[in-house]
């Protein structure tokens, strides 16, 4: 029961992390990457599916993406998704190939994504601390039950406030990972 809740509380605190890797991922920086484009989506027969699943996106260079898509009719709707996407990047074709330029990110654009990477860092620390609340309820409701005594109970509140401070310090890892990054002109 014990091991249960606790590996029950790890596994949901890195799905906390992963989830944040992933927000992360998606502020951009000053530099192009192909995980950009990851959640943009484009009609494809009826149904909408990534642009990496209709077109061979890679790097230009350290400033630009090349989307080339697999069929030629796909190439206006892969640049006006592009173009559609909340990215403000804005792509230019060239025959049968898509170049998206990144455009350099302002001082000022740069305090903004800061400002957005630390609330996502912040969303992520409430979901480990609540994930660290359900666990540690389930252990007075072992307690309260009679099911284990209270020295395992405290020993297992322990172990679970060393994964919640474990999963913290990740996040703060991760937080100044990626304003380092946004701050590098």
């Amino acid at each position: 029961m014990l091991e249960d809740i606790k590996k029950t509380a790890d596994l949901k605190m890195q799905k906390s992390l992963e989830a944040l890797k992933n927000d992360l991922a998606k502020v951009r920086t000053g530099r192009a990457h192909t995980g950009l484009l990851d959640h943009v989506m484009v009609e494809y027969y009826g149904s909408m599916v990534a642009v990496n699943q209709v077109a061979n996106v890679n790097l230009g260079d350290s400033r630009t993406i090349n989307v080339q898509p697999y069929e030629k009719n796909m190439i206006g709707k892969i640049e006006k998704a592009i173009r559609d996407s909340d990215l403000g990047l804005n792509p230019a074709t060239n025959s049968d190939l898509i170049r998206v330029p990144m455009p350099m990110l302002t001082e000022e654009r740069r305090r903004d994504l800061t400002k957005i990477v630390r609330t996502e860092a912040e969303g992520a620390k409430v979901a480990i601390r609540n994930v660290r609340r359900d666990a540690n309820d389930a252990l007075k409701k072992l307690l309260k039950d009679k099911e284990i005594s209270e020295d395992d109970e405290r020993r297992a509140q322990d172990e679970v406030q060393k994964l919640t401070d474990k999963a913290v310090i990740e996040v703060d890892k991760l937080l100044q990972t990626k304003e380092a990054d946004l701050m590098a002109v």
